[in-house]
Order: structure tokens, then C-alpha cells, then sequence
């Protein structure tokens, strides 16, 4: 009870500054200019307040809110008259993945389900090898060992697809990764359910189809071909199921906003989770399709080249975009 009276008062106080910074914001964004008189010393205050509002443990709400503001008065004052490419460019290398570490507790969450299901998953049908049927058709699981057939001239593909597919190829991988990503991020608005049946499904479905090939002895192949670019695609699945739940626990569990207010801040931050998950799609196809697919690497190179994809994709989201001028 103490606490919210604080935090009550803390905002009375305050309100009408941030109003005040709000509008400034919308004047500065029409009039693409930064430089009313007094934006940098009202900036600074509110980065005092967000600080101070973080250090007592105040609502997640109100600190959404004073980071937004943040957020957008950092861009007016850093990012001033910056083209589009510029701010595209800013966005890979900073934005996206300070916005992923303010966002892993529902990083983790959907990490956490994707990836358990799929161990899970793998190990059971490993152990009990009929129960890939249960899961998948026959005719898709003898799909599925075609594609990965040690053998065939191409992995991950059907018949007897060429360098000259490769683009055709690129093409398929984009819309049919980019495709599964947004249902799993949209599903997010039938309360989250959506997303969480998608990141359970894809990693049920994964997991089933790498124990199988595993019990037939296909299991080099297959993850020789999955480990390249599978550390851009499935790290943009969850990172598209860790949106869509955000969308979901605004609708759930908006606190003391309507949920129209909720799902509308949450919608502002998993709308920019997604577009990052999307390049990090267009990055994997382009590697699905012109490098994980060929057979004439040695396994061994694959793999080292995919454990330090894996590795680079782990510390871009550790340590791209950490200063001391943006919240993080």
C-alpha cells in the first residue's frame, strides 16, 4: 500500500511534465527539428525520473511509459535529420538488440518452450521411434528422409533440385520462414494462445523429425544443414513467439491501463521485435539456401562454421547497442 501511495505521488507530481514532453516530442517530429530551447535539460530530467521510478520498483507500466519517452527523446536528440537507411542501419546495430535484453524475460519464456519442446520431443521419439507418426504423416515423414538422404545431391530439398534453383530456393525459404514467424507473432492477439500453440507446434515438430532422422541414421546430414542458418531462423521464431506474448499478457494483464492502452504500448515494442526477427529470416535464407544446402563442404567445416554463427548471434545480443545514452 505504501508503495503505490509513493508511486501515486511521484506521478501527480510529474504528470504534467511528461504531457509537456510528450507534445514536445510531436512538435519536434513535425518541424524535423530537435532544438527547442529547453528539449535536452527536459530530456535529462525524465532520464532522472526513469531512474529513480526503476530504483523503487515502481509499476511496469509507468516504467514502459517513461522509457518510451526516453526512447523517443534520445532519437530527437542522437538520430536529428537521419535518413532512413541511417536509422535502418542504427536499428541492426543498436536498437534491436538493446530492445531484445529489455525483452528477455518474454525472450527467455518463449526460448524456454520452443527449445524444450524440441529436446523433449526429439528425445521421446528417439526412445519410443513410432511416435513420429503420432506427430507428423507418413508421406511427410518419408519427405523428410529424402530431403536429408545422405546421398542426395542436395539437402533440404526434393528431387533433384540444382545451383540453378538456388534463388528459386531463397525465394521459397523467405515467404514460407517469414510466414511462420507472423502467425507465430499475430497469434499473440488471441491472448497469447496463438503464439504458445505455434512455438509449441514448430518445436514439437522440429524436435520429432531430428530424432527420427537420428534412429535412421540421418543425423549428420541433417544437422550439418540445419546448424547454419538455424542460428538466425529459430532464434527469430522465438523471437517472434516472445512478441506475440507480450501482445498477449497486455491483453491479459494490462494493470491500471485499459487494454486498449496496453496493447497498444506492447504492440509499439513487438512490432519492432518482429521487424528485427524478420531480417534475421531474410539473413537465414540467403545461408539455407546457398550454404547449408550443399553437400560438398565437409560436415566438419559446417559445423564450425554454424557454432560460430550461433556464437556471433549470441554475442551481437549481449553486447550490440550498450551505451550510456539509452535506457537498457
Amino acid at each position: 500500500m505504501l508503495g503505490s501511495t509513493r508511486q501515486a505521488a511521484f506521478e501527480a507530481a510529474h504528470e504534467a511534465q511528461w504531457q509537456a514532453f510528450a507534445k514536445r516530442l510531436a512538435q519536434t517530429g513535425e518541424r524535423r527539428s530537435a532544438a527547442l530551447q529547453d528539449f535536452p535539460s527536459a530530456y535529462r530530467r525524465l532520464c532522472q525520473q526513469l531512474a529513480l521510478a526503476t530504483s523503487r520498483g515502481y509499476s511496469e507500466g509507468l516504467l514502459t511509459r517513461l522509457r518510451q519517452l526516453a526512447l523517443a527523446g534520445h532519437r530527437q536528440l542522437y538520430r536529428h535529420r537521419s535518413p532512413l537507411p541511417g536509422r535502418l542501419l542504427g536499428f541492426v546495430l543498436a536498437g534491436f538488440p538493446a530492445l531484445v535484453r529489455r525483452q528477455r524475460r518474454s525472450v527467455l519464456l518463449a526460448s524456454g518452450i520452443f527449445y524444450g519442446l524440441l529436446l523433449i520431443s526429439g528425445w521421446l521419439v528417439h526412445l519410443f521411434p513410432d511416435l513420429v507418426f503420432t506427430v507428423l504423416p507418413a508421406e511427410q515423414v518419408a519427405d523428410m528422409e529424402a530431403m536429408y538422404d545422405p546421398d542426395a545431391p542436395r539437402l533440404g530439398r526434393f528431387g533433384e533440385r540444382g545451383s540453378a534453383d538456388d534463388w528459386a530456393m531463397f525465394g521459397f525459404y523467405v515467404m514460407n520462414n517469414i510466414g511462420i514467424a507472423f502467425q507465430t507473432f499475430a497469434g499473440g492477439l488471441l491472448l497469447g494462445l496463438g503464439s504458445l500453440f505455434y512455438l509449441v507446434y514448430n518445436g514439437l515438430v522440429i524436435g520429432t523429425v531430428a530424432g527420427h532422422l537420428g534412429n535412421i541414421g540421418y543425423q549428420l546430414p541433417f544437422w550439418s544443414f540445419v546448424i547454419g542458418h538455424g542460428a538466425f531462423e529459430l532464434t527469430a521464431i522465438t523471437l517472434a513467439g516472445a512478441a506475440g506474448l507480450g501482445l498477449g499478457q497486455a491483453l491479459i494483464a494490462p494493470g491500471r491501463r485499459s487494454r486498449s492502452e496496453a496493447l497498444r504500448q506492447a504492440a509499439a515494442i513487438s512490432v519492432r521485435l518482429v521487424a528485427g526477427a524478420m531480417l534475421m529470416l531474410l539473413l537465414a535464407a540467403f545461408i539455407e539456401a546457398y550454404w547449408s544446402s550443399m553437400t560438398y563442404p565437409a560436415p566438419a567445416l559446417k559445423f564450425a562454421v554454424g557454432a560460430a554463427l550461433w556464437l556471433l548471434v549470441l554475442l551481437y545480443f549481449c553486447l550490440a547497442g550498450r551505451s550510456r545514452h539509452a535506457p537498457d
